[in-house]
């Protein structure tokens, strides 16, 4: 083919330009690279899934946590039908929610105190949750690379997940997740908040032990801890006491436990513990799992274990009904179509914001019936 029939701008008709032919390209460094490609993974059956937890198949646990976290329809029917068979294989876990102020070292807290879990042969998989942006709906999911030495122990599973705006992160997707990772086979789970909001009741109603990580030296500590979080804690740990903030870790120890005491009595009857730690230096570290053990120990004993878990399951039952129902409501056609003018007329203040909602509900109700 001549030059000419390569480039239509080198016809006659196009006087004034011209294109020169282009370099030949080399070879492929690798040669089955497009082959490779085109490969699709295999498709996995319910069986292959649920086979592939129960061995403590990881990439298979993976691929099934990201089935319950995908919106559609067809992912979540496999997702919740994996996770019916993986229910009678879970629950013989120890259940740790963590939460802190942003920088109060949770990461380096947990992949120390896991890394104590870890060489005790217990095995452990951290649920981080990162803050997803409301704006772009983007999410970091940085925390494989803060947690560098328990993201390569073979006894550790991370599983940094977005929050999507839901609760901040906290939703029923996690509680599925955690159900899965108990049927792999993990005896310990952590579930990483964002931080001090709204995300901490969602990530109690799942949990057995709920732990509020803090520091010393950042003003009045009490004051940026919400009393409801407080009420929630069944251990506080004074994080970085180290070097010359170990005096200043240890007042603030003093004062957590002064606040403590004006708090009425915990249900499961157990007195909250407020230690201090060292995350860099690895101290206190051994103190903070034995309070929980001995929580775990206390609460069993007396019942309240069992108790809590079948609370929580209600809890989570209602959660995704009412889940189920918002969801059906924002997707149903007639409402789709039509909310974007009644938002209208209520800024126009023409439609009260009750009247409005009242008009939506109606619809829904007469067309779903």
């Amino acid at each position: 083919m001549s030059q000419n029939n390569q480039h239509i701008e080198n016809q006659p008709e196009y006087k004034g330009l011209k294109v020169n032919k282009g370099i030949e390209q080399p070879p492929m460094v690798n040669p089955q690279h497009h082959n490779t490609l085109s490969k699709k993974r295999k498709t996995l059956t319910l069986n292959d899934y649920v086979d592939g937890i129960l061995s403590g198949n990881r990439m298979i646990l993976s691929r099934a946590v990201t089935l319950i976290e995908s919106v559609k329809p067809e992912h979540n029917e496999l997702a919740q039908q994996i996770i019916f068979k993986c229910l009678p294989h879970s629950g013989n876990s120890t259940r740790i929610g963590i939460t802190g102020v942003p920088g109060a070292g949770k990461s380096t807290f947990i992949e120390a105190l896991g890394k104590h879990i870890t060489n005790n042969n217990g095995k452990l998989a951290v649920l981080a949750i990162d803050p997803s942006s409301e704006r772009s709906k983007g999410s970091i999911l940085g925390d494989k690379t803060r947690m560098e030495e328990l993201a390569a122990d073979n006894n550790a599973y991370i599983r940094p997940s977005p929050s999507a705006g839901s609760l901040g992160g906290v939703a029923r997707k996690t509680r599925e997740t955690v159900i899965l990772c108990e049927a792999a086979g993990f005896d310990t789970i952590f579930i990483e908040t964002v931080g001090v909001g709204q995300s901490e009741t969602a990530v109690h109603s799942m949990v057995d032990f709920f732990l509020l990580i803090q520091i010393a030296g950042a003003g009045d500590e009490l004051q940026g801890i919400k009393r409801g979080i407080m009420e929630m804690a069944d251990g506080i740990v004074i994080n970085k006491a180290d070097g010359n903030n170990i005096e200043k870790a240890e007042l603030a120890q003093a004062q957590f436990r002064n606040a403590l005491h004006l708090f009425p009595p915990s249900p499961s009857g157990w007195d909250p513990k407020v230690l201090t730690c060292s995350s860099i230096m690895k101290t206190g570290i051994d103190e903070t799992w034995e309070m929980i053990s001995n929580y775990i120990n206390f609460v069993k004993q007396n019942k309240y274990f069992e108790l809590r878990r079948k609370q929580q399951a209600k809890y989570w039952m209602y959660e995704t009904i009412n889940e189920a129902l918002r969801n059906s409501f924002y997707h149903h056609p007639t409402i789709k179509n039509q909310i974007k003018m009644f938002e209208n007329d209520v800024l126009n203040d023409k439609l009260s914001s009750f009247a409005a909602a009242k008009s939506l509900l109606d619809q829904y109700f007469n067309e779903s019936n």
